[in-house]
């Protein structure tokens, strides 16, 4: 049977969603049922298969995510937010296809596939959602940006750690409860019922990536408070943007004095 690597690669290299959450979700039962008994050998794509739609654009050409009790702007929100789960699910297959060969412990990729497979689930709740209001992923243009942090960061696990869970992943916990919110202001329980899932296990993703941020910083002799900052600075564009959902964040275990110095006046 294929190593672990193998399973993550070829889950990068599937380029149709539902497909590619139906490999990480079968990969991740394999690997809490210990039917993947080795490592692998495969590398990481350098970029991941993806679909023939939707068409990737700049992020300021993409449709706009205004909630109103009409039909579009909701589907234009679910729409953006399929598109990062389904690169969340990328994100969570090449951390351990990419980084388990630096001596991490087998708890490593525990955590790394149960995001994976929870990335997977929010996907398919969001596509589901999507069909059920008359519309489906692909059917709107959408941006590249969460890959590219991706590829900015490949060279190093500190870095993907620092840049992808800690500010991309942590921003979602500032801006969902306010979707949240507009959703059922306009009576779409539905929809902000999935958000709800997708919030609470959002929590539990960012604290994956300050456990092992903190681990790798231990093992390197590093300070996690100042590393981190200074692999922000050095690999994301832009400032952090409050306001800050400081009690979500300190429940992921991500402290204000981490990202108070870095946020936009």
């Amino acid at each position: 049977m294929s190593g672990l690597t193998d399973r993550a690669v070829g889950v990068l290299e599937e380029p149709l969603p539902e497909r590619k959450a139906a490999l990480v979700r079968s990969m991740a039962a394999d690997w809490a049922g210990g039917r993947i008994a080795t490592l692998g050998s495969s590398r990481p794509p350098q970029r991941p298969q993806r679909p023939a739609a939707p068409e990737l654009r700049r992020p300021a050409e993409v449709p706009k995510r205004k909630i109103t009790r009409g039909i579009t702007g909701r589907t234009a929100l679910l729409h953006a937010l399929a598109h990062i789960e389904l690169n969340a699910i990328d994100l969570a297959c090449d951390i351990p296809a990419r980084f388990t060969t630096e001596g991490m412990p087998r708890a490593f990729c525990d955590d790394w596939l149960r995001v994976a497979a929870e990335e997977a689930k929010h996907f398919l709740l969001l596509s589901e959602r999507l069909e059920a209001l008359g519309s489906h992923y692909g059917a709107l243009a959408a941006h590249d940006g969460l890959w590219e942090a991706a590829e900015e960061t490949s060279h190093d696990l500190l870095a993907r750690l620092a840049v992808v869970p800690l500010v991309l992943e942590a921003r979602g916990l500032d801006v969902t409860p306010a979707m949240i919110a507009k959703l059922r202001a306009v009576e779409d329980e539905e929809s902000a019922a999935i958000l709800e899932i997708v919030y609470r296990e959002e929590i539990g993703h960012v604290a994956i990536g300050k456990r092992w941020f903190d681990h790798v910083c231990a093992d390197r002799g590093l300070d996690p408070r100042a590393t981190w900052q200074a692999l922000v600075r050095a690999h994301f564009r832009g400032r952090l943007k409050p306001p800050f959902n400081d009690g979500a964040r300190q429940e992921a275990g991500l402290p204000a004095d981490f990202y108070a110095a870095l946020a936009s006046p």
